[in-house]
């Protein structure tokens, strides 16, 4: 069975809200939630964009069934690998063992923030495959001393070590990403269903492994209410990662999405209330293989009434559709 996730998105509510929303997304029956780490909303009309990190300690506390997982973090920059690890140990401790780590190379838009430039991609993805080395060695235990390439890491520890360290989940969008996750992930993260990504981590390591898809989807019972909202709040999407990942801030984006209309978001995002509509827009992410798919709901201030549709409707629906 495919199971469907709730995501917290810290671009587009406050802390407490986030928080009471995955508590509301425990309770509808959702199998598994995953956040966003960001510093940056991608649009000024999104508003917020809290520390994901305090954030999982309090939901953490507060739910008590529901799977946690960053979506994703980007141990680059803006986090040292050694800080990485020491939260998400922490995390897997208050969660009682329910917490994975999904880590990506990151986007400009968050990364800029401490300065030094935003490498090329390949030099990201060098520098993600060292942060993943140190990260698996401080969970491990005992002190590490590494002093490498991109990154310095002094007779570091753990004090406070799960008994199970945090699976480690790699963002995908090309066969360069695909090559690394393969390697050294154990699941891959994709925001695209391109059955071709699954394939090139299958063939560099990654046969076996869980895959975990994520897409957006705009729920309102009055559809041109939601078409607006998913317009103005996220027309971005599209745009790719190749440009996603190189724009520095949310007037970027304003400016390379002013030609996108609502009719092109909503060709791409199902809106309104029709439970058919939301379910076809999942097909194409289990018929690529994608076992786990987190559904963004567009917008902070709808997310009540989303879950409780999603819990009467919505999840009965996807079940029955993918069982």
């Amino acid at each position: 069975m495919v199971q469907i996730g709730y995501t917290m998105m810290t671009e587009q509510a406050g802390p407490r809200d986030l928080v009471d929303h995955v508590v509301g997304a425990e309770d509808a029956g959702f199998d598994f939630s995953v956040i966003s780490d960001h510093y940056f909303p991608w649009l000024r009309s999104q508003g917020h964009s809290s520390y994901a990190w305090s954030v999982l300690g309090a939901a953490a506390q507060a739910t008590s069934r529901i799977p946690l997982m960053t979506y994703v973090t980007c141990p680059l920059l803006r986090y040292h690998p050694a800080i990485v690890a020491q939260k998400a140990a922490t995390v897997q401790l208050l969660s009682q063992g329910r917490f994975r780590l999904g880590l990506g190379a990151g986007e400009n838009l968050n990364e800029h923030v401490v300065g030094g430039g935003w490498p090329p991609v390949d030099v990201r993805h060098d520098m993600l495959e060292e942060a993943v080395e140190i990260i698996r060695a401080l969970f491990e235990g005992g002190h590490v001393t590494h002093h490498g390439q991109h990154y310095d890491v002094e007779s570091a520890r753990l004090w406070d070590l799960p008994d199970e360290a945090p699976p480690i989940g790699i963002a995908v969008s090309g066969d360069q990403s695909c090559k690394l996750a393969g390697r050294l992930a154990d699941l891959v993260i994709a925001t695209e269903p391109k059955a071709g990504l699954l394939e090139a981590f299958d063939r560099h390591g990654g046969s076996g492994k869980p895959r975990v898809g994520q897409l957006p989807v705009c729920y309102d019972p009055d559809r041109d209410t939601a078409v607006k909202r998913a317009h103005s709040q996220f027309r971005w999407f599209g745009l790719g990662w190749k440009v996603n990942a190189e724009l520095p801030h949310p007037d970027s984006f304003e400016a390379a999405t002013q030609f996108v209309t609502e009719d092109d978001v909503a060709t791409s995002i199902p809106c309104g209330d029709d439970p058919d509509a939301f379910v076809e827009a999942v097909r194409p992410y289990a018929e690529a293989g994608f076992g786990e798919i987190a559904l963004v709901q567009i917008g902070g201030e709808s997310q009540r009434d989303y879950l409780d549709w999603s819990a009467k409707t919505l999840l009965p629906a996807l079940r029955e559709a993918f069982a």
